[in-house]
């Protein structure tokens, strides 16, 4: 998903004799897991599922014991709010890195991943992005940046052979909220769009904090496209879908991972039966582990899982394995750990490419009905 969209969760290295653990055994060390993403702003719903998913992980560990090298480790969680601003994603991950962090899982958006990675990488410290979809998060020569999503590159194709395929289409009006994640998947969907014989009617750019979008849908009515690809976050898109409605707009809406969360529905409202998004992985249900952890996740918070929750809470185990398999918790040790990951979690399988993409793929496709989410279909990239 995402863009503007992530949190990032970190971990540092530290030794504190006589701590009591989440057990009640004494650990001889903490090592600080750190979570950055939106907890305030419109995303803050999105950011605080990321956060509760590294929360879960950690206190799982610590209810099972963590043993590094002969000592008693006990994982804390920091969390930081870097609210979908690149320029406080930055900040936060400075924070991070002063904090002598072992480790990073974030950020949530594109926006804030991709600015924060070069501080973690001057620092020789990991981060795995749980949901930062905009392929070029690891294309900027890093060896630190890793995720556990599949790109945009295999998002926007995935969209568009949809509305090709099985809508019909074949007239597209484009719109997004200029974010790098927004732009992106939009930019994405209309490269594939235009290769296999979509026409491209309009590209129009709003905003991440726009409320009003009657404007650019007057002009796209005017037009009559066959869909509307829309390229953000569900804070906007809800609204986005719900006047595109009220303006008698017949189009089906189609848009990635970070409109495509059970809020849309309330967003939306009747609208959200009009919205077909995906999202940059398995759906929750077919995910190997995923009932069980979904189970667990509400019985912990009360709440069902929003999004991403699933993908932050196996980058703490990924990078847990990568300390036991270093025997140290060191930032440097689990940096050249990583690259040998084949951890089996909710996800399923995930190993890593040279690039830090996870190598297993997967778009699923959802539309509403009655406000309800529902799966069309899974497409294994």
């Amino acid at each position: 998903m995402t863009t503007t969209f992530s949190r990032a969760l970190s971990i540092s290295f530290g030794s504190s004799l006589m701590v009591l653990g989440a057990s009640g055994a004494l650990a001889d060390d903490v090592v600080k897991i750190g979570h950055a993403a939106p907890l305030t702003g419109v995303n803050a719903h999105l950011g605080k599922d990321t956060e509760n998913g590294a929360r879960l992980a950690v206190e799982e560990i610590n209810a099972q014991g963590l043993i590094i090298k002969g000592r008693k480790v006990r994982l804390e969680l920091d969390g930081q709010d870097d609210a979908s601003d690149p320029r406080q994603g930055t900040q936060v991950a400075q924070k991070l890195v002063d904090d002598q962090v072992a480790a990073v899982v974030g950020h949530m958006n594109s926006g804030t991943s991709i600015p924060a990675a070069k501080i973690y990488s001057d620092a020789g410290i990991v981060q795995i992005s749980p949901s930062a979809t905009n392929p070029a998060y690891t294309q900027q020569g890093f060896k630190t940046t890793y995720r556990v999503v599949a790109t945009d590159a295999q998002q926007g194709p995935a969209l568009a052979s949809y509305a090709k395929t099985a809508l019909n289409a074949k007239t597209v009006a484009i719109v997004d909220d200029a974010t790098a994640y927004g732009q992106g998947l939009a930019n994405e969907f209309e490269k594939y769009a235009k290769a296999n014989g979509l026409t491209v009617l309009s590209h129009d750019a709003t905003s991440d904090k726009a409320v009003d979008f009657r404007a650019i849908l007057t002009k796209i009515k005017g037009k009559r496209p066959d869909i509307i690809m829309y390229g953000g976050m569900d804070a906007t898109g809800g609204p986005f879908a719900k006047q595109a409605r009220e303006l008698a707009i017949n189009a089906r809406v189609l848009g990635g991972d970070g409109l495509c969360a059970d809020s849309l529905a309330q967003l939306a409202g009747a609208a959200a039966d009009n919205v077909v998004c995906s999202i940059a992985g398995m759906p929750l249900e077919k995910m190997p582990n995923g009932p069980a952890f979904s189970k667990r996740y509400e019985a912990r918070f009360g709440q069902r899982v929003q999004l991403n929750a699933p993908f932050a809470y196996d980058a703490v185990y990924i990078i847990v394995e990568a300390m036991k398999r270093a025997q140290s918790t060191k930032a440097a040790d689990v940096l050249a750990a990583l690259p040998a990951t084949n951890y089996t979690g909710v996800l399923g399988q995930i190993q890593f490419d040279d690039k830090g993409d996870v190598k297993q793929r997967a778009i699923s496709l959802y539309n509403y009905k009655n406000g309800k989410q529902s799966l069309l279909d899974v497409v294994k990239m």
